[in-house]
């Protein structure tokens, strides 16, 4: 089935779609750092389009079978500034209102969990609905889908003329009962027993361990400071060998496989590993819907 990817930043999404057995023939993004990363990974090319202007006939050329995309989530983020009338909110309802205009068979919309507090969510919904969408909605913790990260991300999944939940037995049923380290994941790939994170607050940790799941990987990537004065949460108090992951660490952490490319200032590329979808989450539920299409498919 054929996949288009809006608001595709550097792949984590297509690339977990692409692994899960869909074809990607197209993406869209209105970031150009981020857009040459994805060019360098993908045989198909993404556009640097705004999708507040971009036309549905410019989707209907593709004939997508299925519309995925993570809309700007800043304006709903914990790190962000929990504002929807900054603008970044709205192009959640763009992002519904291309589907709706194109309606595909399916489609998967993500976001962070935060969003289901939000004013936009809502409306997004009805126009799913009004369009004839069944829905799924979940929230999934990476680090039971594959991940080692403790990262929460809402999806919400569409599939035109379905019940609602029509996916979610085939989503619950693979979610792992324990959390995924990044001993697990990467055995000693990293060559360190724990690392530091950098807090949003010095109240709370800033030293892990490899045999647990990884804090959220966000968009900033500090050293640790000098004087740093351990917390009671951090996994040791031996600080001689401790150090914050490469930025190829983090994008490991984001399980991108070791052969993708990353290209730009470092800044630029911490932001484009702090904003992406994790490849194997992205796999989880492109998996899920997969099987799911596959087993409609036999059974017709």
């Amino acid at each position: 089935m054929k996949v288009v990817d809006l608001f595709c930043g550097c792949g984590g999404l297509s690339l977990g779609f692409q692994k899960a057995g869909f074809n990607i023939v197209g993406a869209f993004d209105n970031w150009d750092k981020a857009i040459s990363v994805y060019n360098e990974n993908f045989s198909h090319k993404a556009q640097n389009v705004d999708l507040n202007n971009m036309k549905p006939e410019t989707l209907q050329k593709l004939s997508p079978d299925i519309i995925i995309g993570g809309p700007p989530c800043q304006d709903y983020s914990a790190a962000g500034a929990h504002d929807e009338t900054r603008g970044r909110a709205n192009l959640t309802l763009r992002f519904a209102e291309l589907v709706c205009s194109i309606k595909p068979k399916y489609f998967v919309m993500e976001n962070v969990d935060r969003i289901l507090k939000s004013n936009t969510l809502p409306k997004a919904i009805a126009k799913f609905k009004n369009a004839g969408y069944g829905l799924t909605q979940i929230v999934l913790d990476a680090s039971r889908c594959g991940v080692p990260q403790i990262r929460k991300r809402f999806f919400l999944i569409g599939a035109l003329g379905e019940s609602t939940d029509f996916l979610l037995f085939d989503l619950t049923r693979k979610i792992s009962t324990k959390q995924m380290s990044i001993k697990d994941y990467l055995g000693d790939e990293f060559g360190i027993g724990f690392y530091y994170r950098h807090p949003r607050s010095y109240a709370r940790r800033g030293v892990f361990s490899i045999y647990e799941p990884s804090p959220t990987i966000r968009g900033v990537n500090r050293p640790i400071p000098k004087g740093y004065k351990t917390h009671k949460g951090d996994a040791t108090t031996d600080l001689s060998k401790i150090r914050a992951l490469t930025t190829m660490e983090r994008a490991r952490v984001q399980t991108f496989p070791k052969d993708f490319k990353f290209s730009g200032s470092k800044t630029d590329v911490e932001q484009m590993i702090g904003n992406a979808v994790p490849v194997e989450l992205a796999h989880f539920v492109g998996d899920s819907l997969f099987e799911y299409i596959k087993k409609k498919s036999d059974d017709n």
